[in-house]
C-alpha cells in the first residue's frame, strides 16, 4: 500500500492510464453565482485549448446552486502548474476570490476507466 502523500509520477507508471484528474470543490456565496458562473465559463472555455488537459468540466449541485465542482483532467503531472501559469487562469483567480463563501478544496485522482483517449 502505498503512502497518501505518493507523487503522482510515481502513481502513473503503476498504471496503464495516465490521467491526472482534479475535483474542485468551490462554494460561492449566493449573490455571487451568476458571476462565478460566467468566470468559470470563460476560464474553462480557455482550459480546454491548453494542450495538457484532456478536459475542464464545470458542475453545478442540483440542490445547491451555490456549490460547483470543477472536473480537471491533465494529461501529464506537470500540467496542473502550467495551467496555473496561463493569463486565463490568472484572471480567474483574482476575479473570483471575493466570490467564495469559504475556501476551495480539491481530491486528486487517477484515471480507471475509460481509457485515456476516450477522454
Amino acid at each position: 500500500m502505498r503512502e497518501r502523500g505518493v507523487e503522482h509520477r510515481a502513481i502513473l507508471g503503476a498504471m496503464p492510464n495516465s490521467l491526472l484528474v482534479v475535483h474542485v470543490h468551490v462554494h460561492v456565496k449566493p449573490e455571487f453565482v451568476e458571476a462565478f458562473r460566467e468566470a468559470t465559463l470563460a476560464n474553462a472555455s480557455q482550459s480546454v485549448k491548453e494542450p495538457g488537459i484532456a478536459r475542464f468540466d464545470v458542475v453545478q449541485d442540483t440542490e445547491d446552486p451555490t456549490r460547483f465542482v470543477l472536473v480537471e483532467a491533465y494529461r501529464a503531472p506537470e500540467a496542473p502548474a502550467a495551467h496555473k501559469e496561463t493569463a486565463h487562469y490568472s484572471k480567474w483567480r483574482d476575479t473570483v476570490a471575493p466570490m467564495m463563501a469559504e475556501p476551495r478544496s480539491y481530491r486528486k485522482y487517477t484515471n480507471c476507466f475509460p481509457a485515456d483517449e476516450a477522454w
